[in-house]
C-alpha cells in the first residue's frame, strides 16, 4: 500500500527534535533551520536529505521510484521520491537517516539507544 503524506507526518514528527512548517509549495520537517524532509503542496513527491555522493546510484538502481530534486536543489544532500511508490517501511528508514543528518551527534545516539532527548 503506499504511503501518504500523513504518514510522512506520523513518522517525521515522532523523531526528536522535529517540527513542521508549512510553505506555499511545501509541507517542510525541520531540526532548527535544516530541512530533513518535505512533502510537495499536491501530496505527490517526497524530498528528502540524502549523501550527494550517493544519490546517482540511488536514482539509478530504482528510477521509478527516486528522481533527482528540482535544480535549485541539486547543491544539496536531497534527493526525492515519488510517494505512491514507497512503503511504510522504506519511508520510516528514509525519513530517520534524513533527521540524522541534521541533529547532533548526542541526540541521534541518545535515540538509538532508546534515551529521551
Amino acid at each position: 500500500m503506499p504511503v501518504t503524506a500523513e504518514d510522512v507526518r506520523d513518522i517525521a514528527l515522532a523523531l526528536p527534535r522535529a517540527f513542521e512548517t508549512e510553505t506555499k509549495e511545501a509541507t517542510k520537517y525541520k531540526v532548527g533551520r535544516l530541512v530533513f524532509a518535505a512533502v510537495s503542496g499536491d501530496g505527490t513527491r517526497l524530498g528528502f536529505g540524502f549523501p550527494r555522493d550517493e544519490r546517482d546510484a540511488l536514482i539509478a538502481g530504482e528510477p521509478e521510484k527516486f528522481l533527482l530534486p528540482r535544480a535549485s536543489d541539486l547543491r544539496y544532500n536531497w534527493v526525492a521520491a515519488r510517494l505512491a511508490e514507497l512503503d511504510l517501511v522504506e519511508l520510516g528508514e528514509l525519513l530517520t537517516e534524513a533527521w540524522c543528518l541534521c541533529v547532533p551527534k548526542f541526540v541521534r545516539e541518545a535515540y538509538f539507544a532508546g534515551i529521551d532527548d
